[in-house]
């Protein structure tokens, strides 16, 4: 996981290892839970969150990254659970809980376990229910190349972001990433049956975004989300892929703050 100067490299340890994560800025606790290839570190769209006074923590999800690999580990589930005695150790919650892609599917099954931990909920590109119209993107079937370029807008906006040539440290993350998400989303892919029937009690406030151009999740999937989480509200970006986050940071930093005072 890469830093930056205002985020702070940190670590804890909970009862099946320990979590890596970068934490910044000061006020009401916003975290992130990264897409399934791990974290870059910090972005621009995180920045744009603690300027506007937000506290927020990037982890590591256990299993990727910097953090202790439950080798017992077989379904997301499993990751939400540790994703929410995470935010219990660090004292954090009930907190803004934003899930990208496949970090949102960890974001919505946390949802439906503990929603005394969550104050407001965002899914980004979110995947986790069955799509009723197109499929998500079977990254196994892709090199890791293909699958991140795929997320992106365009050919030029991934260049723009990881070059022509990515380091050896991000592909080898890459690796290790994708070996992780195949033990707990292999089968089914990517899709838990089970939530649309729990997600209804989900109450709190929740932000659906997602690209107009996402190429990995379908927008039915949006739709879907929209439909059955009693309080939310859809937003759809244009010109932007799966990875909204990275190629319009302001709008969607500008989306979630929005939320977040909306329903303060």
């Amino acid at each position: 996981m890469q830093g930056s100067s205002e985020f702070e490299q940190l670590q804890i340890t909970i009862p099946t290892g320990d979590v890596a994560y970068i934490k910044a800025g000061h006020g009401e606790p916003v975290v992130y839970l990264h897409h399934s290839w791990g974290s870059p570190g910090a972005l621009p769209f995180h920045h744009n969150l603690i300027a506007t006074g937000f506290s927020t923590t990037i982890p590591d999800m256990p299993g990727w990254g910097g953090s202790t690999r439950p080798v017992w580990a077989r379904d997301v589930r499993d990751i939400a659970i540790l994703i929410g005695i995470a935010i219990d150790t660090l004292g954090l919650g009930p907190v803004t809980l934003i899930g990208a892609g496949f970090g949102g599917y960890v974001a919505a099954e946390l949802a439906t376990m503990s929603p005394s931990r969550i104050a407001r909920l965002v899914l980004m590109g979110a995947v986790g229910l069955y799509p009723d119209e197109g499929e998500i993107l079977d990254q196994m079937m892709l090199s890791h190349r293909q699958y991140i370029q795929e997320s992106f807008r365009d050919r030029q906006t991934y260049v723009e972001h990881f070059g022509e040539e990515p380091d050896a440290q991000i592909r080898t993350l890459w690796d290790l990433s994708r070996e992780m998400t195949a033990r707990v989303s292999w089968k089914p892919y990517m899709h838990n049956r089970r939530l649309q029937h729990l997600l209804p009690n989900v109450t709190c406030p929740s932000l659906i975004v997602y690209g107009e151009k996402d190429k990995v999740a379908p927008r039915s999937l949006a739709q879907q989300f929209e439909k059955i989480l009693p309080n939310a509200k859809l937003e759809l970006v244009p010109n932007a892929g799966h990875l909204v986050e990275f190629e319009e940071p302001k709008v969607v930093a500008d989306l979630v703050c929005e939320h977040m005072r909306r329903c303060s």
